[in-house]
């Protein structure tokens, strides 16, 4: 299955979303239930554009050699340096094909089986945590779930189930305290204090990654409350109107961390070119969320496994095309931002 017959079958499938050629968020806009960004819509587009921005500089005066994709992380290896990002309340964005339970079991399994892993949803239902960690459970614990900045003690039941899905990492979308469809619901989600985070972090037991981090001072408060990654995200541009793309902040949020925390980045990210930049500006990978959805309404683990190999493929392209025979020879001086 290829990933154009991916889009064709995902068509009509998908809800508010058009399942577009190009994910840029220019046709959802502010569909807010749906796949859109919040207020005018215009986040998510930038997070698109600005990648765009981001020249890639050919070099092919060098040996031949096959590329070397492979990344490894808080001591898994896997094939490629992009994970499938968490979605969540499918049946409300994306309509009644796949309720959130449905749709992580079809994903973990396919991310795992194409050799990368992927991030779960949570929800205000808890039996789509129980589904999220038993899929990562059954794919031998390559999977990241992701819980939302519940009060605490709705945190420390999911934390129960994330131990015992043998997972590598867990994570927790802080930036998620501004979803608008979270707000005054039971159990409540909302901001979390350094020392709430620290809490949450030694009880993981795993490595404990922050999603939703766009300044440096907010890196400095991730890597104080004990995050072993960061995630440079702004949900999509769902959360906040008018803050600035992820690839306008992630090189300054780079150099304050200096290593002392991995750090991955989503937002508008689309192809390996994209996947390429984001490395060569110091991420160490990145997440992919809409078009992983896609994948799954357009063909399930299939779609999954076209959409990861089209990606993968296109990494390896351009490594070739610029001289970086590993993920650890790409560099700054390969891209040029305009």
């Amino acid at each position: 299955m290829t990933y154009t017959e991916v889009l064709q079958a995902a068509k009509g499938q998908m809800g508010f979303c058009h399942a577009c050629p190009v994910c840029n968020g220019r046709a959802c806009g502010g569909t807010i239930p749906g796949p859109g960004a919040k207020g005018s819509g215009t986040v998510a587009i930038r997070n698109f554009d600005a990648w765009r921005n981001v020249r890639l500089n050919m070099d092919t005066i060098h040996e031949n050699f096959e590329p070397d994709t492979s990344l490894e992380l808080f001591g898994r290896k896997f094939k490629y340096p992009f994970f499938a990002g968490p979605v969540g309340a499918m049946t409300l964005h994306y309509g009644d094909k796949y309720n959130d339970l449905q749709y992580n079991e079809i994903l973990v399994a396919a991310c795992a089986a194409a050799g990368i892993a992927a991030f779960t949803g949570d929800g205000t239902n808890p039996k789509v945590m129980e589904g999220a960690t038993a899929a990562i459970a059954a794919s031998g614990g390559a999977g990241i779930p992701t819980v939302k900045p519940w009060d605490n003690a709705t945190v420390a039941e999911k934390m129960t189930m994330v131990r015992q899905s043998g997972c590598f990492a867990m994570a927790m979308d802080i930036d998620a305290a501004g979803l608008p469809f979270l707000q005054h619901l039971d159990p409540p989600a909302g901001s979390k204090t350094v020392e709430q985070l620290q809490e949450i972090a030694q009880a993981a037991g795993v490595p404990f990654i922050l999603k939703g981090i766009m300044t440096v001072r907010g890196a400095e408060k991730a890597i104080e409350a004990g995050a072993a990654g960061i995630v440079v995200s702004n949900h999509g541009g769902r959360v906040l109107d008018d803050c600035p793309a992820t690839e306008e902040v992630l090189a300054d949020i780079v150099a304050a961390v200096d290593g002392r925390a991995k750090i991955l980045v989503d937002g508008g990210i689309r192809s390996g070119n994209d996947v390429f930049k984001a490395l060569a500006l110091g991420a160490d990978g990145v997440l992919v969320a809409r078009p992983f959805v896609t994948a799954v309404y357009g063909g399930g683990a299939d779609g999954v496994a076209a959409y990861v190999e089209k990606l993968g493929a296109e990494l390896a392209d351009t490594m070739r095309l610029c001289g970086a025979a590993s993920l650890a020879d790409i560099s700054r001086d390969m891209v040029r931002v305009v």
